[in-house]
Parts: C-alpha cells; sequence; structure tokens
C-alpha cells in the first residue's frame, strides 16, 4: 500500500516514502510475530522517529526452518533512488540468552575502514535503524510474553548488485547496501521542488521583518542546532543547494547569513563547490589533503586522508600529523572566501562546521563576528 504523506512544493504535492532502515523495522516485527505466534501478519505498522506511521503488506511472511522470514518492498516516493523497489529482508530465530541481537545478512554491506557511523567488520545498518528494529521486535516479544533470545540477520536480495549504484564502494562499504535512516521518512529530493521549498521558507522569514537567517542543510544541522537551544533567528534548510539559498537570501534582503552544517557537506565550500550533494561533487578528501600539503603535511599523510570515508576519519588523520588546528584554520579562511564571493556584498555571511563526533569544528571569522553579535551560544 503506498504510503499516503506528502509535502508542498509550489502547487504541487510530493509523496514521500520510507527508509531502508523502517523497511528493516517492518520485517523484523512481522519475522517475530510469525516466529512467536505462529501466525503470519497480514500488515505490519511502525511509527517513525518522524512521528508519522507507515502501514505496509508483507512481501512475503514464512518459516524456513527453524527461521521465520519477512520481506518488505522499500518505496522511495515521488522521488525514488537507487533502492526504491528493493526487498528488504528479516529472518529471525531463536537465539539463547535473553538479548536482541542484529546483524546483516547477504545483500547488506559490510563496513571495512573507520569513521562510518559502525564500526569496522560490522553489518552497514546504522543507529538509528538498528534501534528502530530493537524496539520492534522488543515490543512483539513482550506483546507474546517471551524473554527468550532472538537473532535478527538483515538481508537485501541484489543488494550487491544495487550498491554498485551507490557511494558504498567509495566509502568502504562492501558486500551490499546500507541500511539507514534519521527520520524513517524519505522526502522527495525533487531539486525544482526543494530549490521552490528553500525559496518560499527564505520568503516567509522575509516577511515576518527578519534580516537575519541560519542556513542549514538538514538534518544533522537541525539537531545540531536544536541542542544548542531556541535560535535567535529563524532557521531554513537548504538541502544541498547552499549556492541557490545564498543567492534567495540576497533576493530576499536578509543582511546576515550565518551557515551551520556537518563539515561532511561543508568543506566542499573551500573549492566553491555550492552544490554539496555527492552526485555533483565529492571532493572533501581532495581538499582535505591539498590542505594538509599546504599545511606541511607529508606524502603518508596525505595518501592517508585521501583514502577516509568520512570527515571524522580524516579528523583522526591529521591528529596523528598534529595538524588539525592549521588544517582546519586554511579551510575556514577559504571557505569564508567562497562564501564572501557568492555573497556579493549583499550581506554578511559566515560558517559554523561540526561533525556528530567531534562537536564544533570551527567557525570562520565571518561566522564568529555574526555569533557575537546575535550573543548567541554556538559551542
Amino acid at each position: 500500500m503506498a504510503f499516503e504523506h506528502y509535502v508542498r512544493s509550489g502547487d504541487k504535492l510530493l509523496r514521500c516514502g520510507y527508509t531502508t532502515g523502517s523497511c528493516a523495522a517492518l520485517a523484523a516485527a512481522g519475522a517475530a510475530r510469525l516466529l512467536l505466534t505462529g501466525t503470519a501478519p497480514d500488515s505490519l505498522t511502525l511509527t517513525t522517529p518522524a512521528g508519522l506511521p507507515v502501514t505496509v503488506t508483507p512481501a512475503r511472511c514464512e518459516m524456513e526452518g527453524e527461521e521465520a522470514v519477512c520481506a518488505v518492498i522499500k518505496d522511495g516516493g515521488d522521488d525514488p533512488d537507487a533502492t526504491h523497489g528493493a526487498v528488504i529482508e528479516a529472518r529471525v530465530s531463536r537465539a539463547a540468552g535473553a538479548d536482541i541481537t542484529i546483524d546483516g545478512g547477504p545483500g547488506v554491506g559490510r563496513v571495512t575502514l573507520p569513521g562510518l557511523d559502525q564500526p569496522p567488520g560490522a553489518a552497514a545498518i546504522n543507529r538509528v535503524p538498528r534501534a528502530m528494529i530493537a524496539a520492534e521486535v522488543e515490543a512483539v516479544r513482550a506483546a507474546c510474553g517471551e524473554t527468550g533470545g532472538l537473532a535478527v540477520t538483515i538481508c537485501v536480495p541484489g543488494g550487491e548488485q544495487l550498491a554498485q549504484k551507490t557511494f558504498n564502494p567509495h566509502m568502504g562499504i562492501v558486500g551490499g547496501i546500507s541500511i539507514l535512516g534519521t527520520t524513517g521518512i524519505v522526502e522527495p529530493m525533487s531539486e525544482r521542488a526543494l530549490l521552490d521549498t528553500i525559496a518560499l521558507d527564505l520568503r516567509q522569514a522575509a516577511v515576518r521583518g527578519e534580516n537575519r537567517v541560519i542556513l542549514t542543510p538538514g538534518h544533522y544541522g537541525k539537531a545540531f542546532l536544536q541542542a544548542l537551544g531556541p535560535a535567535p533567528v529563524p532557521v531554513v534548510c537548504c538541502s544541498n543547494f547552499i549556492g541557490d539559498a545564498l543567492d534567495e537570501a540576497a533576493v530576499q534582503g536578509f543582511t546576515q547569513v550565518l551557515l551551520v552544517g556537518h563539515a561532511g557537506k561543508l568543506v566542499k565550500l573551500a573549492g566553491s563547490v555550492m552544490n554539496t550533494h555527492s552526485r555533483t561533487a565529492d571532493c572533501r578528501a581532495e581538499l582535505l589533503c591539498a590542505h594538509a600539503a599546504v599545511c606541511g603535511a607529508d606524502t603518508k599523510t596525505c595518501r592517508a586522508l585521501m583514502t577516509t570515508p568520512t570527515v571524522d576519519a580524516a579528523l583522526d588523520v591529521l591528529d596523528k600529523a598534529g595538524l588539525r588546528g592549521p588544517v582546519l584554520a586554511s579551510l575556514l579562511e577559504a571557505i569564508q572566501q567562497r562564501l564572501a564571493r557568492r555573497a556579493g556584498g549583499a550581506y554578511r555571511i559566515g560558517a559554523a562546521l561540526f561533525t556528530n563526533q567531534y562537536g564544533l569544528l570551527g567557525m570562520t571569522a565571518g561566522a564568529k563576528e555574526i555569533v557575537q553579535a546575535w550573543n548567541m551560544k554556538l559551542q
């Protein structure tokens, strides 16, 4: 059954979908119910971290020996990605002890490099999906009055081939796709729709008489800001379209713009990359390496940086070389220059970079001035 939740873009309604993480949690609940009750469910429902319910009909739910198997088909909504239509399968069996264990099977990738959501050797099932799977299976177990251990294995038939259409091989995830999702929901990523939404959000902020705004690419930035407390000015999500959002901020007459985002995206601004989607430009490692070289990094350090899958992993390399401070300072200076050039004098601009592991990494000179003027706690 179709997921009937929509987002508006101008005069259009675009249908959302649900993540591989939601599919895995739904499938795990279905398999657990079959295993513990002997009855296959006709439908499965969960409430996503975004607070929206998702109800699906299992593609299949049956016993295979001592193992219950349930499959759910991924629905990407109106802007499907490479995993749209993929079969996400959960296999659940009884296990010794009282724990619920979660692992990946065929078609789910394995992490081979440090710095990702999961450690090397673990299945590429991220933290939020793992928590969703565990919660759904525990709810079924409790409802059945069971206390014994359960082993959950998530599989994706054809996942190894699907992964070739993603950035998993580049990120050091081998053998399949990742099970992802921080909200459980996939919002349509139509470029025109997103640009219209960004423009509308900025226009609404300006109409309210506000001449200051915080731009952030998405969920990570919003969560980082929320942890600091109420923002002193409107916060507008700009997705990967940072350059377009900066241009629209000038059109709407803003005088101060603060950009707050994960370093994995914003470091690309040092190379004048204003659309930070990995399909457009994936130059994070190259920029880190170039600035490290300027700061005196040796060949060994530069080569290590070129193989890092994330900024957090790159920071570990820089720490070992004693170069984190100089490299970040060099990158922040370059980012400030590129942002000021794009703003063209229309407003004051600055950027603050963070990672989930290290928190706030630093602020450009323009950001420091803005944060001080706003009396904003950004640490």
